[in-house]
């Protein structure tokens, strides 16, 4: 055990309260006895413990943000969204990377638990499969796109059922048949409301879904350059994909550029994207561009609701941000 604030009061004569004043330098305390109280926690190499005093205020200023990764655009910018409102509140953000590690995931909440912040936003791991480390959070807790629909939190998210039914409506308006599907982290609910999306729209349109194969992706940048090669190379080929993530999309633009596809006439394609260089792609990529920076803003401004409150009070309620389809050259 590490050397106390007690330890130093006791080893001086002096009562704790003016060990503790003398090492936040209060002038109620002398010169003399803060600089005999400094001099011998050097000495014995004393190492405050800021956690420690902030659980003792209850507020570190400090909130976590929880992410599978900052590289994707959509996370970027809801950070984005987070710090706006976090530096107005007067709070720092600290930014945790789960890598889609499930176990990863586990170890930061369950650590999270010291004082260290004073709440916390996440959006889950693809990997996660327990997620029995939330039950003991005792801290305001906020869901943003990737969410716990089985635990009781605000949770923001946007409307991916409808959003997967539009792409495809969009790409039959194109004049596409044979729609593809490509899916990764199946296990997340956004996906699965995207593809169930999806799935209703051919359904409604009388498209026959043994032509639209769902294709399942890894999170293996060479082993799905594989499987959509593979999809894409032969004379039965889907004429449309929509993406179900960023980075299955980008990996469908090198696949048709390996095969010599064009985008739009050999084959369309629609992405969930939130990719500011959409545009300058080639050909420009048409989007299912979700609101991250508002769902970003949402969050936080939910979480600091909470943390408002003198008590803890889980408010349990969904809060819906459309997201937007923006045609551009990839379906035209």
């Amino acid at each position: 055990m590490g050397v106390t604030i007690k330890k130093i009061a006791e080893d001086l004569n002096l009562a704790v309260s003016t060990v503790s004043k003398a090492l936040r330098d209060s002038h109620e305390i002398s010169a003399d006895t803060k600089a005999r109280v400094f001099e011998y926690a050097t000495k014995i190499n004393y190492s405050p413990n800021p956690y420690a005093s902030s659980l003792k205020g209850r507020r570190s200023r400090n909130i976590a943000v929880v992410v599978p990764e900052v590289s994707d655009s959509f996370f970027s910018e809801a950070i984005n969204g987070i710090e706006e409102v976090a530096q107005r509140e007067g709070y720092h953000v600290m930014i945790y990377l789960t890598h889609e590690d499930g176990k990863q995931e586990q170890a930061i909440v369950n650590d999270l638990g010291n004082g260290r912040v004073d709440g916390i936003l996440i959006s889950v791991a693809a990997g996660a499969t327990d997620h029995d480390h939330f039950d003991d959070v005792k801290l305001p807790l906020v869901f943003f796109d990737r969410v716990r629909e089985d635990i009781p939190s605000t949770r923001i998210v946007t409307n991916d059922y409808e959003s997967g039914y539009n792409a495809v409506k969009h790409l039959i308006s194109r004049g596409c048949r044979r729609i593809a599907f490509l899916s990764a982290f199946g296990g997340l609910n956004i996906i699965r409301y995207r593809r169930e999306g999806y799935l209703q729209a051919l359904k409604d349109h009388g498209i026959d879904v043994k032509n639209c194969p769902i294709v399942s992706c890894t999170n293996n940048e060479s082993e799905n350059l594989r499987i959509l090669t593979q999809v894409l190379d032969h004379t039965e080929r889907p004429d449309s994909i929509i993406g179900s993530v960023e980075k299955v999309t980008m990996q469908a633009y090198v696949a048709c550029h390996e095969l010599n596809l064009s985008i739009p006439v050999d084959i369309k394609v629609v992405g969930f994207s939130h990719l500011q260089i959409a545009s300058l792609l080639n050909p420009s990529l048409t989007t299912i561009t979700q609101p991250a920076y508002e769902m970003g803003r949402a969050a936080a401004t939910a979480l600091f609701k909470t943390l408002s409150k003198k008590k803890l009070d889980v408010v349990n309620e969904q809060i819906e941000i459309p997201s937007v389809l923006i045609e551009r050259a990839s379906t035209r």
